[in-house]
């Protein structure tokens, strides 16, 4: 029988995606979110799957170690952990800001990956199993996005902080890996705004059981592994630059007034704070905000994004006399 894979942020949209690849595979999954209401509506939705749910946080240390706890009292050896978890969206230019505008992000954001990979990686060392232990990052590490510029910080740093636990892992015989997807991702909350090249959260859940199941013909396996997606639309853009549009809300989504805002992953954090990740639609899904009725009621949130993406293109492309030019 297959052990079980642990999934942070498991009610969020790319978390239900993990979940949904994991069932789908035959892997029994312990499910992990902030709330209970949610775990509960989750379980329903697999009467019939190995599904076990523990409402618990990676909001620090000391949640970090009490869900250590939870799990290793449920006497199953793990197979791996998915993270799916990251903060809160908000919009808004880091200059006008306070400085601890950017710290509060990074606590929501990176740091509790960290406090989650110092109490469960010793649980994935346990029984000489090699688990595996997969981050998945979001978008805007590689060039800023424009007006989410504290994003792309946390998710740069993200990048770093998988490298330094994939180094300092070996010694536990656990692999570390960051699944990063470099667009918003498509989920049942943002389906509305989603544009059409953005890959499911179905999609990613499955990229990151491959690298569960070391599926994935690499030696030795790299600390960041960047998701290909498969039979996608090309994008609008020049090549080599993606600008991922701005974060959709559960609200903006349609999904219901009672469940808690979400942010451009729609995953959820785990933390005292709303939250969600890098949002992602299913496949059947109708999709698309990139050409949206010019009188729907989220045509300004598409113009918004729109003025972000030539900002940014115009500050990726614009030249400087005193700058050598980037190698392709």
């Amino acid at each position: 029988m297959k052990a079980p894979l642990v999934v942070l942020g498991a009610t969020g949209g790319v978390g239900r995606g993990v979940v949904q690849a994991a069932i789908d595979s035959g892997r029994p999954v312990i499910a992990v979110a902030r709330q209970a209401g949610e775990l509960k509506a989750l379980k329903a939705g697999y009467p019939h799957a190995d599904l076990t749910t523990i409402a618990g946080s990676v909001a620090n240390d000391a949640a970090g170690a009490k869900l250590a706890r939870a799990l290793r009292k449920l006497g199953r050896p793990l197979a791996g952990v998915v993270a799916a978890v990251c903060g809160s969206a908000e919009r808004g230019r880091l200059l006008d800001n306070p400085a601890e505008f950017l710290r509060r992000k990074l606590d929501e954001d990176l740091l509790p990956h960290l406090a989650a990979a110092r109490h469960l990686l010793p649980l994935l060392a346990e029984h000489d199993r090699g688990g595996t232990y997969v981050l998945v990052g979001g978008p805007g590490s590689e060039h800023p996005w424009a007006g989410y510029g504290h994003r792309s910080i946390g998710a740069a740093a993200l990048r770093m902080l998988a490298r330094v636990l994939h180094d300092e892992a070996r010694q536990l015989a656990v692999r570390v890996q960051l699944l990063a997807v470099d667009t918003p991702v498509c989920t049942e909350f943002n389906q509305r705004h989603s544009c059409p090249e953005w890959p499911s959260a179905l999609s990613v859940g499955q990229r990151a059981m491959a690298l569960i199941d070391h599926d994935i013909s690499e030696e030795p396996p790299r600390p960041i592994v960047a998701y290909a997606a498969r039979g996608v639309s090309p994008s609008v853009l020049p090549p080599r630059i993606r600008i991922p549009s701005p974060p959709a809300s559960r609200a903006d989504a349609g999904a219901p007034a009672s469940q808690p805002p979400l942010t451009d992953t729609a995953t959820d954090d785990l933390r005292a704070a709303p939250t969600t990740s890098f949002d992602t639609v299913p496949k059947t899904a109708p999709v698309s905000a990139c050409a949206q009725d010019p009188e729907s009621a989220s045509d300004e949130k598409t113009q918004r994004c729109l003025q972000d993406a030539r900002a940014l293109l115009k500050s990726l492309t614009s030249k400087n006399p005193n700058q050598e030019p980037t190698p392709r």
